[in-house]
């Protein structure tokens, strides 16, 4: 059975979430680079949507890229994130998702370390964190 998405207007995302997260997770944008607060972040745990709280990605896969932004070498599971091409700014990429509620996380590329060689670069405002 196939799981519904969750599903809010554009107002109830700008009354749950602040302005820097809604314009990253509903609106696609990106937040500088090493300025987010998972960047260096080190403790163990699972990484979720800060729309959703939909667990995504888990401390262990997460490394330093040295890119600016959370990076990580698979999601937590194959459901937990979605993949659609982008074609926005004059450039080619993979868009990474929520799977749940859509929310815009950030970008998958083709360079990162075994054993997926995948390189989740995920915007900081898109997650929230649950210490194990």
């Amino acid at each position: 059975m196939k799981k519904r998405k969750m599903k809010k207007s554009d107002q109830e995302w700008q009354e749950t979430l602040n302005e820097d997260e809604y314009q990253v997770a509903r609106c696609g944008g990106t937040e500088r680079p090493f300025s987010g607060k998972y960047n260096s972040h080190k403790e163990i745990g699972t990484y979720t949507c800060v729309c959703c709280t939909q667990p995504l990605f888990s401390s262990i896969t997460k490394y330093d890229s040295g890119s600016g932004w959370p990076s990580y070498y698979a999601p937590l599971n194959e459901t937990s994130v979605s993949v659609n091409r982008d074609t926005g700014h004059n450039m080619i990429r993979d868009e990474v998702k929520c799977s749940n509620c859509d929310a815009h996380l950030g970008h998958v590329f083709p360079d990162g370390p075994p054993p997926t060689g995948q390189r989740y670069c995920i915007n900081s405002l898109s997650l929230d964190f649950k210490k194990d």
